[in-house]
């Protein structure tokens, strides 16, 4: 065994003094320290993954919209009005058929969406309404099995969000009044609300598309608008949504096919879309880490101190070594390794800690549900269950900046043990 590690560890024995005290203190330290920078880091990773795969399955991955602002004509009168939706694309079914022949698209849906206000008995909401033909609903938007009734949107007909259908305090077989676009983009005619019937209300486990979106028959929503043909967005689903390279090729033969078809129509994906959202959560992510190192670093020097109080200590045997001749490297490695040993237990620790932490996730914010904190509430969330993914990257990443650390803790006691006077530290 190197003449360094044994004198460490023969440091290192536990004792009845202070510094054995502190010893461990500093290794509980960069313990909590390591636990909580991994666990945030795997929440934060799990939320971000979670988002992803929620927008994925409710959002569209390619939306194709059309870049020709023109005036509509209304269908009841002829004349012209903007209704401040988007420009109608007028192929949009035909469209929509090519789209789904290409490779590596799974589905194409020629709809219509438009914010519109929905009331019952002195409730209101503003959701964004989504007019679908009902044999795309399952293939473009994975929201699962209805949690009542069912996705019939024939007639007049709506399926609403649960948290939607709550706030407006209806169920299926209720009627909601709607409230057209038409009825404030028209000056010269008054169109009266219309009342259709709840006939399913589904959960995709998001609030935000819970809340905000609402579903009906793709003739309905035209008739909301006074259309008699066209769409206003064709979205399209693809196989590898999650795969950037897959998801340009997809768009790049898409943007070739409208050249053709729809040459005033423009294709954009949904990392574009969102990008917004994953570069906020992203930097989020990294400074939430940043912040939690400081815990790491502080405890980090309790290491310092620790080894600070052990030189004093042992600044007899220090002058002793020197005096019999050992280097100056060799007593520096005592202490640096002492330190060390202590860094590397700590981290040992941290990381079972995390993992057991993770494991147990859910069971802890239950348990603290029962003491009356919610500790994750959907309201604010807008997630079901708290998500986490530990990344091994993540984890090799804190360990370096730990010991890097760890390492220069180390190095200044080191340097101060190695520096005495022989003759001066045999006096003391």
């Amino acid at each position: 065994m190197p003449f360094s590690l044994f004198l460490a560890l023969k440091y290192l024995k536990p004792k009845r003094s202070v510094t054995s005290v502190i010893t461990c203190v500093s290794v509980i330290g960069v313990m909590l320290g390591v636990a909580v920078v991994i666990i945030v880091r795997a929440v934060m990773t799990g939320f971000g993954d979670l988002w992803e795969e929620k927008i994925l399955d409710f959002k569209p991955h390619v939306t194709i919209k059309s870049t020709n602002d023109v005036l509509r004509a209304d269908s009841a009168g002829g004349k012209p009005m903007s209704l401040g939706s988007g420009p109608v694309i007028r192929n949009g079914e035909a469209l929509a058929k090519q789209i789904a022949a290409l490779p590596g698209v799974v589905a194409a849906s020629p709809e219509i969406c438009m914010p519109v206000m929905l009331q019952r008995r002195g409730h209101v909401a503003t959701p964004m309404l989504i007019g679908v033909d009902p044999d795309c609903v399952s293939k473009v938007y994975k929201v699962g099995e209805p949690r009542a009734g069912s996705f019939d949107l024939e007639g007049d007909s709506i399926v609403l969000g649960v948290d939607l259908a709550r706030s407006l305090g209806v169920w299926v077989g209720d009627e909601v009044t709607i409230y057209s676009p038409k009825t404030l983009a028209a000056r010269d005619e008054i169109y009266l609300p219309l009342k259709w019937r709840v006939t399913g209300i589904y959960s995709s486990g998001q609030r935000d598309y819970d809340a905000h979106f609402a579903f009906c028959s793709l003739p309905n929503a035209r008739d909301l608008l006074g259309l008699e043909n066209g769409v206003l967005v064709v979205n399209v689903k693809t196989d590898q949504p999650a795969n950037a390279h897959a998801l340009d090729n997809v768009c790049r033969q898409i943007a070739d096919l409208i050249a053709d078809l729809a040459p005033t129509c423009a294709a954009e994906t949904w990392r574009q879309t969102d990008k917004q959202i994953f570069n906020a959560l992203a930097v989020e992510k990294n400074m939430t880490a940043v912040l939690l190192l400081l815990v790491t670093v502080v405890a980090l020097f309790c290491v310092m101190n620790t080894l600070l109080v052990l030189t004093v200590q042992k600044t007899p045997e220090i002058g002793l070594l020197k005096a019999l001749g050992f280097s100056k490297l060799k007593i520096m490695g005592v202490f640096v390794v002492h330190g060390l040993v202590q860094v590397t237990v700590g981290t040992a620790l941290g990381l079972a800690a995390a993992y057991a932490v993770l494991l147990n996730l859910q069971n802890l914010v239950k348990k603290l549900a029962d003491f009356g904190v919610e500790a994750f509430p959907k309201a604010v969330y807008g997630l079901d269950a708290i998500p986490y993914r530990l990344v091994k990257e993540d984890v090799l990443w804190v360990v370096a900046i730990v010991y890097f650390f760890g390492l220069l803790a180390s190095l200044i006691p080191a340097f101060l043990a190695a520096s005495k006077n022989p003759v001066e530290a045999l006096k003391g």
